[in-house]
């Protein structure tokens, strides 16, 4: 049986390459992969596609999310649900890079983000949705017409990396997410050439886990690193 234990989120990702495409889970805060974005931010690299629901809160948020390696230009796009804080006085960190002609954007309704990146793991070469007909988001896309009405073409969003934030896991990599973990978490999970896992809890025995409460079979998990103990799950932004 591999071993997919590491000791440190840095060995987890030190052969990550400029340029790759990391997906990164969390609803916003939850879930998010605060020990692999540092250990990836301390990695130095650059040029990274994102796909992440957001591209990380305000800048002078106390915790650290995708706004570290978006503030520090190591993000040359970001695909979305959302690209924009969710107050007009507010303004992300990325909003002022994209103004500036500094990073790339493409946003997409939510249900399609999701979609996308299940179909990348399903294997599925594309779907059709009525999500963003009419709109800006429709530009360049094949439209299609069933039942009397338009759909767009949308194709599958894979990775070549997927941070993940679970709770537990056994030594073979089945995983368990705890609350909103698990809203990006298990179809980032099968869309990522290399998943790489940040854990809540220490790795427990095959089999520990029943089969019918694992959330994401381990097969699709490459990497584990456990967050120490007595370590804060909610890593503070240090900046």
């Amino acid at each position: 049986m591999r071993n997919k234990l590491f000791d440190t989120f840095d060995a987890a990702v030190a052969d990550i390459p400029d340029g790759a495409s990391i997906m990164f889970s969390g609803f916003a805060g939850p879930g998010t992969p605060r020990n692999l974005i540092t250990a990836l931010h301390r990695q130095g690299a650059k040029g990274i596609h994102a796909i992440s629901n957001t591209p990380g809160r305000w800048g002078d948020s106390s915790l650290v999310d995708l706004s570290l390696l978006v503030q520090d230009r190591r993000v040359a796009k970001v695909s979305a649900a959302f690209t924009a804080a969710t107050h007009p006085s507010a303004k992300l960190p990325f909003t002022e890079l994209y103004e500036a002609g500094e990073v790339e954007a493409e946003l997409m309704p939510q249900g399609t983000f999701a979609e996308r990146i299940r179909a990348a793991g399903a294997g599925i070469a594309g779907f059709y949705t009525a999500a963003g007909v009419g709109t800006e988001i429709a530009e360049g896309k094949e439209v299609r017409m069933f039942d009397g009405r338009d759909y767009l073409l949308e194709l599958p969003l894979p990775a070549d990396y997927a941070f993940i934030h679970a709770h537990t896991a056994d030594e073979i990599g089945n995983l368990q997410f705890r609350l909103t973990q698990r809203n990006f978490g298990p179809i980032m999970a099968r869309a990522a050439k290399v998943t790489i896992v940040e854990l809540d809890e220490p790795i427990v025995p095959a089999g520990d886990i029943d089969p019918d409460a694992v959330h994401t079979p381990g097969i699709f998990v490459d990497r584990m690193v456990v967050i120490p103990a007595g370590a804060d799950k909610e890593v503070k932004n240090q900046r």
